[in-house]
């Protein structure tokens, strides 16, 4: 038979519906999922939803004893419940989900628990109200600022949790009933490297003296200069030409600082529509250059061209010290200022500790290993676009060694997420390592804590406090490799 031949039925429309993620057309209304505070007994909602899990664990299924299924986490502020509900009002289902310890930090490590579809609901066609439930869970979780999300799962339910994207860790068992231990990867913190990082590799070479490959600047040969140079996202210069000036002058003396070099001075190159925006980025740029003691020593402006940013630094030392002079064992500091708050129009992304500060907490800071500082570490590197658990990684990968990152270790300002922490431009942020006992570097109003160690294992893992360890970046970061013997 031929094409033009063939016969055929239209497909019905409750099938074409469902391929293109609709509903059956005698379905009842659509089902919402609606947000709650799980311990917000006066929502007629989390009251039914309640009642739903009471109904299901404790007589239906018999999991409690007694009468009740409610714990700890149900008087958890910061828990919520997620419910679904159809177009008349009715509950369908719930999930609970929280910080893993209701008593404790929120440090990012997040647990799902008391899933429940009513009966009703399970034998609706094409409702998928438990699935549905699950991942709007994981979501949740990460928009939370989540790195690591599990749940005790009933055995019967592990299939349907892999096909979600679940990973198997253990059996377990909860009020006597086997159970299976899962966790939704949260992959944040690799999607930000491979962005920002993973091509430097194929694109760059070993590029540096040796023993600097993949630093923050790079020594010049036959002087004890540094250079360092870094360019503003385009975007942003034209979002916020005032910010973006500052943050021009700020990521390359922060690069100058993790070399151990005192700044001595700037060159700039501005792109600009007009006259009017390059002097909104150059007020920026002598604002930022005034308050950190560094000479604008020139540059160039060019008008009627797109927006652009990027700046040049000169910086002095005798001995640069390397990103990549560590060694397995040696112990991980962060040293990072806590004070301030999110950029208005970039919470999440870039903290704003610098513009608040004092020129001479500014000079204290960016000068915590430098030249005149007591001591200098064997490794630093200042925390940058790929983030606090990126940058590790690619001090490491310098290192020609791995990392492992302990989570309730690390200074983190009280009102941000360790998703967002982890993975945002901190301000002032310096990754240190050297070997145990070494003194900590001294950076005045910032905060320096030793929150983890270069290992053999390449990578960077997070560590947490019940001694369980997940992946954040998987072998290297940039491609670029070891940097070498140190200088």
């Amino acid at each position: 038979m031929t094409l033009l031949e063939h016969t055929w039925s239209p497909v019905p429309r409750w099938v074409a519906d469902e391929l293109l993620g609709g509903r059956p057309v005698d379905a009842r209304p659509s089902s919402t999922i609606t947000e709650a505070w799980a311990d917000d007994r006066r929502d007629p909602l989390v009251a039914a939803y309640r009642a739903l899990r009471r109904s299901v664990f404790v007589h239906e299924q018999g999991l409690f004893d007694g009468d009740s299924d409610v714990d700890d986490h149900d008087a958890d502020p910061r828990a919520v419940v997620l419910l679904a509900h159809d177009g008349h009002g009715a509950l369908l289902g719930g999930v609970r989900l929280g910080p893993a310890d209701p008593g404790a930090d929120d440090i990012g490590w997040w647990t799902g628990s008391r899933l429940v579809v009513a009966p009703d609901a399970r034998r609706r066609a094409g409702a998928r109200v438990g699935a549905s439930l699950v991942r709007a869970a994981c979501a949740r979780a990460e928009s939370a600022g989540a790195l690591r999300f599990e749940a005790d799962v009933q055995a019967p339910n592990e299939r349907l949790f892999a096909r979600l994207g679940w990973d198997r860790l253990r059996d377990s068992t909860v009020a006597g009933r086997p159970h299976v231990r899962m966790r939704f990867p949260i992959d944040r913190v690799r999607s930000l490297v491979a962005a920002t990082k993973a091509p430097l590799g194929a694109l760059l070479g070993p590029v540096g003296p040796p023993g600097f490959v993949g630093d923050d600047g790079a020594p010049v040969p036959g002087s004890d200069l540094v250079a360092a140079c870094d360019a503003i996202v385009p975007a942003m210069v034209e979002r916020d030409p005032e910010w973006a000036g500052w943050c021009g002058v700020l990521v390359n003396v922060n690069d100058l600082a993790a070399m151990g070099a005192r700044p001595v001075g700037l060159l700039d190159a501005v792109g600009a529509r007009d006259a009017s925006f390059a002097h909104r980025v150059l007020a920026g740029v002598r604002d930022a250059a005034a308050a950190y003691g560094v000479p604008l020593l020139g540059g160039h402006t060019q008008l009627d061209v797109p927006a652009s940013l990027s700046l040049t630094a000169l910086g002095h030392t005798p001995h640069p010290v390397p990103a990549g002079g560590g060694r397995a064992g040696q112990r991980v500091r962060l040293t990072t200022d806590l004070a301030g708050g999110w950029r208005p129009g970039y919470t999440g992304r870039q903290w704003d500790s610098t513009t608040s500060r004092s020129a001479p907490e500014l000079s204290t800071m960016v000068g915590a290993i430098g030249p005149g500082a007591a001591h200098r570490p064997s490794a630093a590197k200042d925390v940058s676009m790929a983030g606090l658990a990126g940058t590790l990684g690619m001090l490491a990968e310098a290192c020609g060694t791995g990392a492992v990152l302990d989570v309730a270790g690390v200074p983190r300002p009280s009102n941000t997420s360790v998703g967002d922490w982890f993975t945002c431009f901190p301000g002032f942020g310096l990754l240190t390592a050297d070997d145990p006992g070494a003194p900590p570097p001294d950076a005045g109003p910032a905060t320096t804590a030793e929150c983890g160690e270069l290992t053999g294992e390449r990578g960077v893992r997070l560590r947490w406090p019940d001694g369980e360890t997940t992946t954040a970046v998987t072998g290297s970061v940039t491609g670029m490799g070891r940097a070498g013997g140190r200088s």
